[in-house]
């Protein structure tokens, strides 16, 4: 290209021509954004905090990061898409731009830490321990490459967050609730209370009359819009996805019978052993203790004899022993037996099994169909993007959908009519895959538009056609009247029984005993004790009624909504009880904590934003989205 612009800048008409294109190239740079890169020094920024910098480099790494720790935590692959829905990429930016501002803070006050400091607390982080609770190399350097980070990445990393601890211990470290504030709280957790009530349902309303037609046309009027027809799209669909190409059937029994050998656990209990291990300083220490024991000496004389404290092992499977070596030679043992001379991956040793539990295990020929259907879902997500491909190719082609699901034997299934909910014309409910991300996908399309396939939660895909589109539509009266008639009388009774219940808490308030105005009613009466605020199990009281308890004064009556949407409660507070608050109490300690926790955190979260505010910030939306891979 290079060599076509240099011939062709030899002649005068070349040389025309290129000064045109340049031109062109350089106005472009200045409208489409040469100015913000020049204004960035270069670099593309995502956010500035004060002085310090976020480039977009730096969140998309973050970003990638915190896509793959989810999707370890879901055990799925987890789609930027999906992310971006659950707010993910604001938590992200959020934390990145707390640790800046946390970051010059450490740099005002001069804070530092030393090498053999951040040594020393790697050491002790219980992440990096092995089976003998020491600290294990390969441990660490296998959490360090799960969370994405070079060795030296991660030290730096965990250096700079010890230095913002400093800062955030030392504004918020030592927040402690007062007194006045543990009691208040303590009351409103703890207060009790105790009501007289009675229920009014539907057959306390009366005979409700059919509506005349005015009343069910001024009914309509005030709720047409409930009422109102939705959007319906046809839709022709083909998904992909391992359970719609998976075949049990081609899995082989040996398969299957590795994968069961392989996973154990997952079917019932494995054997466990509880196990002990003597350390020795080389290995012809460990042998000489192991002709001991044979020659008659106890596992425990031995420990005597050579000042070594036996190290507990626990009581393990064999899956949870890293060393393959101990694991053989512990579960070749029987029970109270002391093994010969092992040399583990962190010295000799000899191990004793004190007591075996048997396995309790579901048999391999109960397991072999989900096994197999399971295997074969695997088997199924290795194709799918073979498959992908094909039908892209097809697709590139201006294939119509059907067309490609005949060719490729795949199943295209024609919905006639769906809304937003996924209902059919009738109100049923239609089977989709990855119901939400589909109905989303459809109704952001149009008739006739090539759509890009959705990706399913199961790593699968889904390609539709959006074939007809019914517009929403305000049903007439007729096409609505039986549904009508049915919600104008519930409505009626509600209205009914809402003017009673408030009737009868009046006469209540006036001297009537619940007794009598439940008589009155034709309905019984009953009492509830121990009320909490957070009490919601109760089978005759509906949340609305014990928020309305306590609500309502001692000894007044009050009335509430039932647990149905025409029923309603005529309730008197009857007592209320608050339990003596002990500061010294366990409870009270558990909620020190609490508060505690709660209090520092918004003492950090107001910290992090003065201290924004202070330096300023700036967020470039443009080359966030460029991050997220948006346009």
């Amino acid at each position: 290209m290079m060599d076509g612009i240099r011939k062709a800048g030899q002649s005068w008409l070349g040389k025309i021509v290129i000064g045109v294109l340049f031109s062109i190239l350089i106005v472009s740079f200045a409208i489409w954004g040469i100015g913000d890169i020049v204004r960035q020094g270069g670099k593309q920024l995502v956010a500035e905090v004060g002085p310090t910098e976020i480039t977009t480099l730096q969140f998309r790494d973050a970003w990638q990061q915190e896509l793959q720790q989810v999707s370890r935590r879901i055990r799925r692959s987890l789609t930027a898409e999906e992310a971006r829905a659950f707010g993910l990429d604001k938590v992200v930016l959020d934390r990145m731009m707390t640790e800046a501002a946390l970051d010059t803070q450490v740099k005002k006050y001069g804070l530092g830490i030393n090498d053999a400091t951040i040594a020393q607390a790697i050491q002790n982080d219980p992440n990096f321990r092995g089976a003998n609770g020491q600290f294990d190399r390969n441990a660490f350097a296998e959490s360090v490459r799960n969370a994405g980070y070079t060795e030296q990445a991660f030290i730096a990393a965990q250096r700079n967050a010890y230095l913002r601890q400093q800062v955030t211990e030392a504004v918020a470290g030592a927040a402690s609730a007062p007194l006045p504030m543990r009691e208040a709280i303590h009351r409103y957790q703890t207060e009790q209370r105790a009501i007289d009530f009675f229920i009014l349902d539907a057959a306390q309303a009366g005979d409700i009359p059919a509506p005349t037609e005015d009343e069910l046309k001024k009914f309509y009027e005030l709720n047409k819009t409930a009422f109102r027809a939705p959007d319906f799209r046809a839709v022709n669909i083909v998904a992909l996805t391992p359970d719609t190409i998976a075949n049990p059937s081609d899995v082989w029994d040996a398969d299957a019978k590795a994968y069961y050998d392989r996973n154990v656990s997952r079917f019932g209990q494995p054997e466990r052993r509880q196990l002990e291990q003597l350390p020795f300083p080389s290995l012809a220490d460990a042998e000489a203790a192991a002709a001991a024991i044979k020659a008659g000496k106890s596992f425990d004389d031995v420990a005597t004899e050579k000042n070594i404290k036996p190290v507990d092992l626990g009581n393990v499977m064999k899956s949870d022993l890293v060393d393959p070596t101990v694991a053989e030679a512990a579960f070749a043992l029987k029970e109270g037996e002391t093994s010969a001379a092992v040399n583990s991956r962190f010295g000799p040793v000899l191990l004793r099994v004190k007591n075996v539990t048997a396995a309790v295990l579901k048999p391999f020929e109960e397991m072999a169909g989900p096994i197999k259907v399971e295997l074969a879902r695997i088997k199924a997500r290795d194709a799918i993007q073979d498959l992908h491909d094909k039908v892209e190719d097809q697709r590139a082609s201006a294939r119509p959908l059907a067309d490609i699901a005949r060719d490729m034997t795949l199943t295209l299934e024609t919905i006639s009519a769906i809304d937003r909910q996924g209902r059919d014309a009738t109100g049923q409910i239609v089977p989709l895959p990855d119901r939400e991300a589909l109905l989303k996908a459809i109704f952001a399309s149009d008739i006739g538009v090539d759509n890009e396939a959705v990706s399913t939660r199961d790593g699968g895909y889904v390609w539709f056609d959006v074939t007809n589109i019914t517009p929403a539509r305000d049903r007439t009266l007729d096409e609505v009247r039986a549904a009508l008639t049915e919600a104008w009388k519930q409505d009626e009774i509600a209205n009914r029984l809402a003017k009673k219940a408030a009737d009868f808490a009046k006469a209540i308030n006036g001297g009537k005993s619940v007794a009598d105005a439940a008589k009155e009613a034709g309905v019984e009466a009953r009492n509830a004790i121990g009320l909490t605020r957070s009490t919601t199990d109760t089978p005759d009281l509906s949340q609305a009624a014990v928020t309305q308890a306590f609500g309502t004064k001692v000894n007044e009556a009050a009335p509430a909504l039932g647990k149905s949407q025409t029923s309603r409660v005529v309730l008197k507070v009857t007592s209320a009880i608050i339990p003596q608050f002990d500061p010294n109490s366990d409870e009270a300690k558990k909620l020190q904590d609490q508060m505690r926790s709660a209090l520092s955190e918004d003492m950090l979260v107001s910290y992090v934003a003065n201290v924004q505010k202070t330096l300023g910030t700036k967020i470039y939306d443009n080359n966030l989205r460029l991050a997220l891979g948006g346009n």
